[in-house]
Order: structure tokens, then C-alpha cells, then sequence
């Protein structure tokens, strides 16, 4: 009977550990997501940013 029992508690064991590891791992998939979509809005916002000072240095060399 405590071989069963042992078992038993081994696996719940198992089990809760595998459920922190989850628990971490899904945390730091939403923090990385985070990081993603704001390193994504920093690199628009420098994409538009270069655009208009492309377009303002034509327009410099055009009035030359």
C-alpha cells in the first residue's frame, strides 16, 4: 500500500511543478509580446520619422 501511495503523491508532485514551469513560461510570453509590440510601435514611429526627413532634405536639394 505505500508504494501506491507514493506513487500517487509523486505524480501530483510532478504535476504541480509542471504547473509553475507552465505558469512562468505563459508570464514571460506575455512579457516578451509586450516588448515585441513595443519595439514594433518605436520602429514605426522611427520608419515615419525618417520618411519626412527624407522628404524635407528632396525638398532641400530641389530648391537648390
Amino acid at each position: 500500500m505505500f508504494w501506491p501511495m507514493f506513487a500517487v503523491a509523486v505524480g501530483f508532485l510532478g504535476l504541480a511543478v509542471l504547473a509553475v514551469f507552465a505558469v512562468r513560461v505563459f508570464l514571460e510570453a506575455r512579457r516578451l509580446g509586450r516588448q515585441v509590440a513595443d519595439s514594433a510601435q518605436r520602429i514605426g514611429r522611427a520608419a515615419e520619422e525618417l520618411e519626412r526627413a527624407s522628404l524635407s532634405a528632396a525638398r532641400a536639394v530641389d530648391s537648390v
